[in-house]
């Protein structure tokens, strides 16, 4: 018995060294930061700044791979099944991260089991905005409009089961009204069609919309944050236009395989938050109207716990299920 324990001590031992020895020499290779939906969104454009400043201060090349399909279940999954040495890393987004977890049936990953958050790099809230047309220019006489057209007010939506239609859920159940649901392949679709006058309603996000509110074509309402944008300081938010304690935002953040150690988390926060407080960096990403974040891995994995179990109650409430 003591020879059977003396040998689990020693195994135990070489285990830890090894991934010691792993840390002390991180990275001497390439990093693959892997981006769960196609080249030229947001995730992709993050990825590429936030990559290129930890490469940089790195030594090493962070190649952005961008993975889409199956709203970021394909991106997701590889990493996962990844080899947990910090050298293959997801940008999580409150797609796949937080919202999958509640409207599909079935999913491949655990958020909160089978990944090791490592920071928050950018968040920003949802835009409520209408057509001029519809003869509305605040929260209340919106609601006041639906509420005397039950169904007959149209909303567009990037597709089933994102962000915006969740969000849009949220507003109506907190709102006491229904909307009609027109999913599109984008939120640069839905905006277009809101232009033209086919639907009347979008939660956009501020670089779909923010372009078309400033020439006067749309009419921004509110903001889906707790606080005021600071890409949008003017619009009020829905919890000051009478919905007390509405938050509901996007988010962007880096993410490892469960099981990658410490030291190598640690050494890869300590370099995320310092490429998003480099100015060149923080620039670039406010160009893309986001709102710069950068915290621990603790506070991290606490933001997905709490954003995991709202999407799950918004998504159950309105019965949005993916099989």
């Amino acid at each position: 018995m003591r020879m059977r324990r003396l040998a689990w001590v020693l195994v135990a031992a070489v285990i830890g060294a090894t991934c010691a020895a792993r840390a002390d020499d991180y990275p001497n290779r390439p990093i693959h930061l892997i981006v769960p939906f196609a080249a030229g969104g947001a995730a992709d454009a993050v990825a590429r700044i936030v990559g290129k400043s930890i490469g940089d201060a790195m030594g090493q090349t962070v190649v952005v791979e961008d993975r889409g399909g199956a709203g970021g279940i394909i991106g997701a999954e590889i990493v996962k099944n990844a080899e947990p040495d910090g050298y293959t890393l997801l940008l999580g987004q409150s797609g796949p991260i937080s919202i999958n977890p509640g409207i599909y049936t079935k999913l491949s990953y655990d958020p909160e089991k089978d990944f090791a958050p490592i920071s928050m790099t950018t968040a920003y809230p949802y835009i409520l905005v209408v057509n001029p047309s519809l003869g509305v220019k605040t929260v209340a006489e919106l609601v006041a409009l639906a509420k005397s057209k039950p169904g007959q007010l149209n909303y567009g939506t990037a597709g089933v089961g994102v962000s915006n239609h969740l969000v849009t859920e949220l507003f109506d159940d907190k709102a006491g009204i229904k909307m009609t649901h027109v999913p599109y392949r984008g939120t640069s679709l839905a905006v277009a069609d809101l232009l033209a006058g086919h639907v009347e309603v979008v939660f956009a996000d501020p670089v779909s919309a923010l372009s078309q509110v400033r020439a006067g074509k749309l009419i921004a309402l509110a903001v889906t944050s707790k606080e005021r944008s600071p890409v949008a300081p003017d619009v009020p938010t829905i919890a000051e236009s009478g919905y007390p304690g509405f938050d509901a935002i996007a988010w962007h953040g880096i993410m490892a395989p469960a099981g990658t150690p410490k030291p190598v988390i640690d050494r890869l926060n300590a370099e995320i938050v310092k490429a998003l407080k480099d100015p060149a960096s923080a620039k670039l990403i406010e160009q893309q109207a986001m709102q710069i974040v950068g915290n621990s891995p603790a506070q991290f994995a606490g933001f997905i716990r709490q954003d995991i179990e709202l999407w799950k109650d918004v998504a159950k409430q309105a019965k949005v299920e993916v099989k």
